[in-house]
């Protein structure tokens, strides 16, 4: 059962600022590794409302290393095993958007949408946010960090598993009839899940 958590936090609105990366790894049914690096964006400008919410400053990444630097270090992880995340639309933009920015050619990457799952298997809940859903399979963090959630959405991942039985998180999409999403150089195929099927209206 071996995975790849990842979470970008970014500067301002744009995909290709992040500031932040966190993975965690995922063996044997738990969550092994954590790790978080700053990242320096080649465009230093870092909004209000970003700042706010994850409390990332300029003066606090400036001798920070730039994106692909940063993330040479984790290439082969990524292109090895399954990565997750929470909203992996937004997360695997930053990768593409970062990549191109710097005219570095991304990764093959296997990737599912822990958001898109917890709506499937906990479709109780009233909001599929990480923080939410975290609450509700009792796991405690510090949301907008992006080490702890990635370490987050690794848990979630692993409490769907074990709420289906199932032994490893590859098989999951496959119990959850979802496609799972690929990055790579010359594009993005998403993550997806088949609609519910509508239950017949009463005649």
């Amino acid at each position: 059962m071996r995975a790849l958590a990842i979470d970008f936090e970014t500067a301002n609105e744009k995909r290709s600022s992040p500031c932040s990366v966190g993975l965690a790894w995922i063996e044997d049914g738990a969550v092994i590794r954590v790790e978080e690096r700053l990242i320096r964006p080649r465009d230093m400008r870092f909004s209000r409302f970003n700042m706010a919410v994850h409390g990332i400053r300029p003066e606090d990444v400036e001798d920070a290393a730039e994106f692909p630097e940063v993330m040479e270090e984790f290439e082969a992880d990524l292109s090895d095993t399954l990565v997750i995340a929470h909203n992996a639309s937004f997360d695997m933009s930053v990768l593409r958007a970062s990549y191109q920015l710097y005219g570095v050619s991304c990764p093959d990457i296997d990737y599912v949408c822990t958001l898109k799952m917890a709506k499937v298997v906990w479709r109780e809940l009233a909001s599929h946010r990480l923080n939410e859903v975290s609450r509700h399979i009792d796991f405690s963090f510090r949301h907008h960090n992006a080490a702890e959630d990635a370490h987050a959405c690794g848990e979630v991942a692993l409490a769907a598993a074990r709420k289906l039985n199932v032994s490893s998180l590859r098989d999951l999409p496959i119990r959850l009839d979802m496609t799972t999403g690929r990055l790579h150089a010359g594009g993005n195929t998403p993550c997806s899940v088949k609609p519910a099927p509508r239950k017949p209206k009463k005649s």
